[in-house]
This record gives C-alpha cells, structure tokens and sequence, in this order.
C-alpha cells in the first residue's frame, strides 16, 4: 500500500475529482452567511438609530400626590373556618370552586347611585 500517492497529486486533480469541490461549495456559501449576518446587523443598527430615543428623567410620568384608593365589594360564598384557630382536613373543606353566589341585592358599581 503507497500512502504517498496523495502527496503526488496536484490541487486541480484533487478539485477534479469532486471532493474538492464540496469544500469550495462549503467554504463559498459560509462567507455568503458571514456576509447576511454582517447586512443584518448594519440594518438592524440602522434601524435603531432612527427610532426615537428613551425619555430623560425629567420627561418620565411623575406620581400623583395622594394615593387613590379603591374599594371593592364583592358578594363571595361564605367561608366558615373553626372558632378555635385549628387547621381544617381536607374531608372538612368544601368544594369551594363549586358552590353557587348568591344574586347581588346592591346597586351595581358602575350604575350611579340613587340617594
């Protein structure tokens, strides 16, 4: 067995044979990534610069004064816990996600209320 023989031959013959030519088709197409990737990133930087920049502090929303409060009031199922302060069983709890609310017998919030 020569083992020299690949060192006689030439780049043309090595390209000619077919093998060559997928490491040029590789090394041809990995440049054209290399080259989207650079496009990429130029057109993305140049899109950045043209959008608006970030307000200054001075710019920001400033918080209101006084705080506003909201109340709420909703009719929930009724919950009984032991007067005691033990922890229920899970034989002892009730299908919470279950149990039907009772209809509202208060105006609704968003009606104006009548005095």
């Amino acid at each position: 067995m020569d083992v020299t023989n690949g060192a006689k031959d030439s780049l043309a013959a090595t390209l000619a044979d077919g093998r060559g030519a997928v490491g040029v088709v590789v090394g041809v197409v990995g440049i054209a990534v290399v080259l989207v990737l650079i496009g990429a990133f130029w057109w993305g930087m140049r899109r950045r610069d043209k959008e608006s920049r970030p307000p200054r502090p001075d710019e920001q929303p400033q918080r209101p004064a006084h705080r506003t409060e909201i109340q709420e009031t909703d009719v929930h199922g009724s919950d009984h816990f032991p007067e005691d302060g033990r922890a229920l069983t899970p034989y002892e709890l009730s299908d919470h996600g279950n149990e039907a609310i009772p209809p509202e017998d208060d105006t609704r919030r968003d009606e104006p209320r009548r005095d």
